[in-house]
């Protein structure tokens, strides 16, 4: 259960990082809870909506030698976007910002020494 509401923390945490350095991402409202609940759902979508998206896409992914995962995650970030505050300026935005929330919540993920934890269980 610790972990994950670590795990939630610093996915709100890489989420707010993502919406300061992409210039297409901003939240409706400001505050903390708009990210928490956007964290939420994200974790949502990415634990039961993205692994159908990735075997439905893997023909083309096979074939972009991966690059189409790229794609797949800015589509998961405008479905997040289309049920929470957060708000996209356009495919383009969705793309760079799903780049950097993935560099941000790995970077942030290691800092916090969230594998090693994993990894004793």
């Amino acid at each position: 259960m610790r972990f994950l509401l670590i795990r939630w923390l610093v996915s709100a945490l890489a989420l707010w990082l993502t919406t300061a350095i992409v210039p297409g991402l901003s939240f409706a409202r400001a505050g903390i809870g708009p990210i928490l609940i956007t964290a939420l759902v994200m974790g949502l979508v990415n634990a039961v909506v993205r692994p159908v998206m990735v075997i439905l896409t893997l023909p083309l992914t096979v074939l972009t030698l991966g690059l189409f995962l790229l794609v797949v995650n800015a589509l998961s970030l405008a479905i997040v976007a289309t049920i929470t505050p957060l708000q996209i300026a356009g495919f383009f935005s969705a793309l760079f910002g799903a780049l950097i929330l993935s560099i941000v919540t790995t970077l942030l993920s290691n800092f916090m020494g969230e594998d090693k934890r994993e990894q004793q269980r």
